[in-house]
């Protein structure tokens, strides 16, 4: 019980601790605190600037699945002093509950807009901003907010929505399941409780580890970091080099077990609330899979030198795909997924290699947003930075002033080209900023789902 509440901990670190971003050269201005509480019993704080310029920024913090369950109104202390220096008014709820609360979220962020705005009065402008979990509820409320809300800024963002972001990653436990674990009995679906879920996690980790000790092991740890949609930079470490297969692959397996237990975990609190398991892989092409990742030609070269058979390793995959989907879970975890269907303008802001949120999901957004016609109020931005919402104060606050811009102008007109929003965040005197321009890989998570779950 001890080690499961401090993997708990940890989970909570990485999805509501203060970034560490450079601190700002503009003096804070005193600001006002409300607060409230709201009819569902979601709390809300909102700090509101002497100094407020007429904005207000509406803020979706990220997945919490802990009982305490505090109401969250920016990305972090650095960047809140940064803003409210600015004049911006900061609010947020907690949701409804914590954990996977996909189904109350977003009308939480509206109803607490709401109940500010009664205190404060009406905002010249409203932005959506949000991180993670909160850049979807982000992606929510760019599709139903548009009475309220004039903009949204979608950082880190889980934008493949709920069930395809399960679904790749039952196929990368299903691939540690059969390459690692062959012949023993691997729960990856409809766990009982949080410690079954953690004791599958353990066991994982631990079959990745031991891989390490064989050429083989770290070929079959490639393929599964490719399904898993791992990048190869760790936080905290040099680059590898573009063609430096090992330490790609080194870095791949790091950042796999740094996450493992926050994934399988999360998966266990996700399937309470959907009330089953919405995912499946029955039907999946492993094969496929491998060639959409990007990442085939890598791990074919390490299984040539390893002397192992990469097509008989994705036949073995294919053939074991068994897990299907509860319909009723599945059409409940409808509720996270995003149509695409704009209702304002959207920047998204990823890091290109986030080892939890892979970047991939901003390709499945744009993909989501162009088939709804709705991709010229779409803009997306990255930052060469390794590790999950990593972005500097300069960062976010260039994207915060980029998105103003646009609804001033009411056009784009290149304001977020990686060129432009560099200069601007050098402008700000914040810090450093990495924007570049960046191609993203496929998402994998995305498949037809069988009439049957519909």
């Amino acid at each position: 019980m001890r080690t499961i509440r401090r993997l708990l901990a940890t989970i909570t670190i990485v999805s509501l601790a203060a970034l560490a971003l450079a601190p700002t050269t503009v003096q804070a201005a005193p600001a006002t605190r409300y607060d409230g509480t709201l009819p569902n019993g979601a709390t809300w704080i909102a700090d509101v600037p002497a100094n407020w310029n007429g904005t207000l920024l509406l803020y979706s913090h990220g997945y919490n699945p802990t009982p305490n369950n505090p109401p969250v109104n920016s990305p972090g202390p650095a960047a809140a002093e940064a803003l409210l220096a600015r004049g911006y008014a900061l609010a947020g709820s907690s949701y409804s509950r914590s954990g996977w609360v996909t189904d109350t979220a977003a009308s939480d962020g509206l109803d607490t807009l709401r109940a500010v705005t009664a205190l404060i009065g009406q905002p010249r402008r409203a932005i959506a901003l949000g991180t993670s979990f909160g850049g979807m509820i982000t992606g929510q409320l760019a599709e139903r907010g548009g009475r309220w809300l004039d903009g949204a800024i979608a950082t880190c963002g889980l934008m493949g929505g709920g069930i395809d972001l399960h679904n790749y990653q039952l196929d990368g436990s299903h691939a540690v399941a059969q390459l690692l674990l062959a012949g023993e009995q691997v729960k990856l679906v409809r766990f009982t409780d949080t410690a079954e879920a953690f004791a599958t996690a353990g066991r994982m980790v631990a079959a990745l580890d031991q891989a390490q000790a064989s050429p083989a092991g770290r070929a079959r740890v490639a393929l599964i970091t490719a399904l898993y949609q791992e990048p190869t930079w760790v936080p905290g470490q040099p680059k590898p080099a573009p063609g430096d297969i090992e330490a790609q692959v080194a870095g791949q397996y790091q950042n796999l077990r740094t996450i493992l237990p926050f994934i399988v975990a999360g998966r266990s609190d996700m399937e309470r609330s959907a009330g089953g398991n919405p995912t499946w892989n029955k039907g999946v092409d492993y094969g496929r899979q491998l060639a959409e990742s990007g990442r085939l030609a890598e791990v074919a070269q390490i299984y040539r030198r390893a002397g192992i058979d990469l097509r008989a390793d994705l036949k073995l995959l294919t053939h074991t795909a068994t897990v299907t989907a509860d319909p009723a879970a599945y059409r409940w975890m409808r509720n996270s997924t995003l149509t695409g269907r704009l209702d304002m303008p959207v920047l998204t802001l990823h890091t290109t290699d986030d080892g939890l949120v892979p970047v991939q999901h901003e390709e499945e957004y744009a993909e989501d947003v162009h088939d709804s016609r709705s991709a010229a109020l779409l803009r997306q931005a990255y930052a060469e930075h390794a590790g999950h919402c990593t972005f500097t104060t300069a960062e976010l606050v260039a994207a915060v002033v980029t998105m103003e811009n646009r609804i001033q102008t009411g056009r784009w007109d290149g304001l977020a080209e990686p060129h432009r929003m560099q200069a601007l965040a050098d402008s700000l005197g914040l810090g450093s900023a990495a924007f570049i321009r960046f191609r993203v890989p496929e998402f994998l998570g995305d498949r037809p789902a069988p009439p049957r779950y519909r």
